[in-house]
């Protein structure tokens, strides 16, 4: 059975009844940008193995994702993203993340965040409602953010931004995320803005409708504030608001913008003790039967950025997306714990883990690294692409390059027939618009970034 991205994410109804899981709906991203995910059902985490037993895919631990991007060894000088606040905007914010951090925190062995602040400056939440598809999509997506920012960077302050609408392909919702991310930039609230969510450039009725939300990018790059912006999670494809794909390519906004760092995603491949059993890979789940795989492409809006000129992107006097990659498989997911209550069908129960994936990871996966960094420098350090492609030329860079995969996708009917493909782009050596310049060895990429 194929796994669609749109359809319950499951392996089969006798292991997951034998492993007490059950499976989690996950609409394409970026409608209700619920990241592809697996309910667990579990009040304790599984290990790489159980999951592998029992979904014939891996998922991974904190301990094993900070591993792999060598952050014990840069935690151990001291650098841990003290004194930095990292914000992550969301729709609506979750009811429970304050608990859900702690829980996670506990189970494993993290210490809490200095400052876990929530601020609505665009207007009031509306009330929790439990058989709210929408406001439970984003309740998760808030906890992957807020959890796992806090993985890479501990000791860092995190502000969870809420908004009152949710963003449903440019049509709704951007406007208040606007005024929320100028009021954080306005009173200098933090160093690095995390954003994983996005809309296809196609959606918008006008390219002039897009370039109007704008401000709060143009401001926070002249305020010395780094903005990130997942790549999204089908490849070079894109939807409508009604969740039809588009015939062809399109890019996704804010990811973007050449004032925004687009943050793909690649495939680990490690054991239980977090070391790598090959190389990193573009993130494409569609040998696992997941209708999913990490953004990338060129820009319909937006022309080549300068700092794109000193590689070959691939996409002509177009901007390219993404920039740098983090991790984002299904299959090697991480495990997100929630605890609020939605009686929406497919959703997590209470208490519970889930198994994730998807560029919602890799872009708080990408924060905390860049908090660290800004740590090191002892001040924000703003706009960041023109020093990571100057400094991708140079060997001791920390970006590694990745070279195998691509992000072309295959979709298919509830019959299981394939009804449409969007090409994507093949890894290579340098840049590509599967996974940018690459990912990142963090001890090496945050002192190289910090300018040390």
């Amino acid at each position: 059975m194929r796994l669609s991205f749109g359809t319950a994410m499951m392996a089969t109804a006798a292991t997951a009844a034998a492993f007490g899981m059950s499976a989690v709906a996950a609409s394409a991203y970026p409608v209700t940008h619920n990241t592809p995910r697996v309910g667990l059902n579990r009040p304790t985490p599984p290990t790489t193995s159980e999951c592998e037993a029992a979904f014939g895919i891996a998922c991974y631990q904190p301990s094993q994702i900070e591993k792999a991007y060598e952050l014990p060894a840069l935690w151990a000088q001291g650098n841990e993203g003290q004194g930095q606040t990292i914000v992550i905007v969301d729709c609506y914010g979750s009811p429970t993340i304050e608990r859900d951090l702690g829980r996670f925190d506990s189970a494993f062995k993290l210490p809490h965040p200095p400052s876990l602040q929530i601020i609505a400056p665009a207007g009031p939440i509306p009330k929790w409602e439990p058989g709210n598809s929408e406001m439970s999509g984003w309740a998760f997506e808030t906890t992957l953010d807020v959890e796992y920012s806090h993985a890479v960077a501990p000791k860092a302050n995190i502000l969870l931004v809420e908004t009152p609408e949710a963003e449903t392909e440019g049509v709704t919702g951007f406007p208040p995320i606007v005024t929320a991310e100028n009021y954080v930039i306005e009173h200098k609230l933090g160093s690095v803005i995390s954003q994983s969510f996005g809309a296809s450039e196609a959606s918008f009725a006008t390219p002039g409708k897009l370039r109007a939300l704008r401000s709060a990018v143009v401001n926070a790059a002249a305020a010395g504030i780094t903005v990130l912006g997942a790549s999204g999670d089908e490849g070079a494809a894109g939807e409508n608001v009604a969740e039809e794909y588009y015939p062809f390519q399109t890019n996704s906004w804010p990811s973007s913008d050449p004032l925004v760092t687009s943050v793909g995603g690649t495939q680990l491949h490690l054991n239980e003790a977090g070391e790598r059993t090959a190389p990193d890979s573009v993130w494409n789940d569609e040998n696992v039967g997941i209708d999913a795989a990490g953004g990338g492409g060129p820009s319909s809006v937006f022309g080549r950025p300068n700092y794109q000129a000193l590689v070959n992107t691939g996409a002509g006097r177009h901007r390219a997306t993404p920039d740098i990659s983090m991790s984002a498989a299904v299959n090697g997911g991480v495990l997100v714990y929630t605890s609020y209550h939605s009686t929406v069908p497919g959703e997590p129960a209470p208490n519970t883990f889930s198994l994730v994936g998807g560029t919602s990871e890799a872009t708080p996966l990408f924060a905390g690294v860049v908090a660290i960094a800004d740590q090191i420098a002892g001040h924000p350090l703003g706009q960041i692409n023109p020093l990571m492609y100057r400094s991708s030329l140079k060997p001791n860079s920390g970006i590694v390059d990745v070279t195998q995969g691509n992000n072309t996708l295959t979709f298919f009917n509830e019959e299981e027939e394939p009804f449409l493909t969007i090409p994507g782009y093949e890894a290579g050596p340098g840049y590509d618009m599967a996974s940018g310049l690459g990912t990142v060895n963090a001890v090496q990429f945050a002192h190289v970034l910090a300018g040390h």
